[in-house]
């Protein structure tokens, strides 16, 4: 099923959606995706007026695949500006995932800057591609495409504190507006910026995942290219703590996302 395909599938029957094998990434499904599908579900209970600000996310446990989901909402709080939701994930009677988002609506205000340009790098098609190989990258990456622009490769064991590049969606791909829903699966598309620094592949997971949005986001298409780049902050006894930016086809910020990552070796 293609990205526009299960979105799709969520929007009608939240209650009962099944993520295929070739969404898998490890024993698990990706978890950008599964992000993704609660908050459509997440979405449908907010007013259209409330732009999505951010979205808090733990990961609890892997979302299988081919077993069926249920992406439940709870409004916890509706005011004058502001709705605060809750989503859970839950998949054979345990919650997978929690995901806490706060939609708000636009208001006049005086406190306003400009947000940092990004970062020069070289175009995507001068960057060296990841391609999907079938038991070596993740599953998931049939339907996703990455331009290395910054930094060494998984499990190199040559990584830096930054790492980065270009990622759009990949495959049969429908043309249309790049949305939140999208950008939670390609900010999640890239690996953690900790595996570089790992000579040998290790496992890996994220625990928490915040993401905040730069609205109103600026039109854009599913077919373009968008510009990453993540910092690690802080590494050490198996956890690390990574910030990242992603950045519209025309150089406008529009997600920022921090991460707390576990490492086992």
């Amino acid at each position: 099923m293609q990205f526009c395909e299960l979105v799709a599938a969520v929007r009608s029957t939240p209650l009962d959606v099944t993520i295929p094998a070739d969404w898998g990434q490890g024993r698990a499904s990706f978890g950008g995706l599964v992000v993704a599908l609660q908050y459509e579900a997440m979405r449908a209970h907010v007013s259209v007026d409330r732009a999505l600000r951010s979205l808090a996310v733990s990961f609890v446990g892997p979302v299988a695949a081919d077993v069926p989901i249920r992406f439940e909402v709870e409004v916890l709080r509706e005011g004058k500006a502001v709705s605060q939701v809750m989503g859970r994930a839950v998949q054979n009677g345990q919650v997978v995932t929690l995901v806490q988002g706060s939609f708000g609506a636009s208001r006049e205000s005086a406190a306003r800057i400009d947000a940092l340009p990004a970062p020069e790098m070289k175009p995507p098609e001068q960057c060296p591609l990841l391609p999907y190989i079938k038991g070596v990258t993740p599953e998931f990456m049939r339907h996703l495409s990455m331009g290395w622009a910054v930094g060494a490769l998984p499990f190199s064991g040559r990584g830096t504190r930054e790492m980065g590049g270009w990622v759009r969606f990949a495959g049969e791909v429908k043309d249309e507006p790049l949305t939140e829903t999208h950008l939670l699966a390609l900010v999640d598309t890239w690996p953690p910026a900790l595996l570089p620094l790992l000579n040998k592949p290790t496992a890996g997971s994220t625990l928490t995942w915040t993401i905040e949005f730069v609205q109103p986001l600026p039109p854009a298409s599913t077919l373009e290219w968008c510009k990453y780049l993540a910092v690690i902050e802080h590494a050490r006894d198996g956890y690390g703590h990574v910030a990242a930016n992603l950045w519209a086809p025309g150089g406008e910020l529009i997600a920022i996302s921090r991460q707390t990552v576990a490492v086992f070796g």
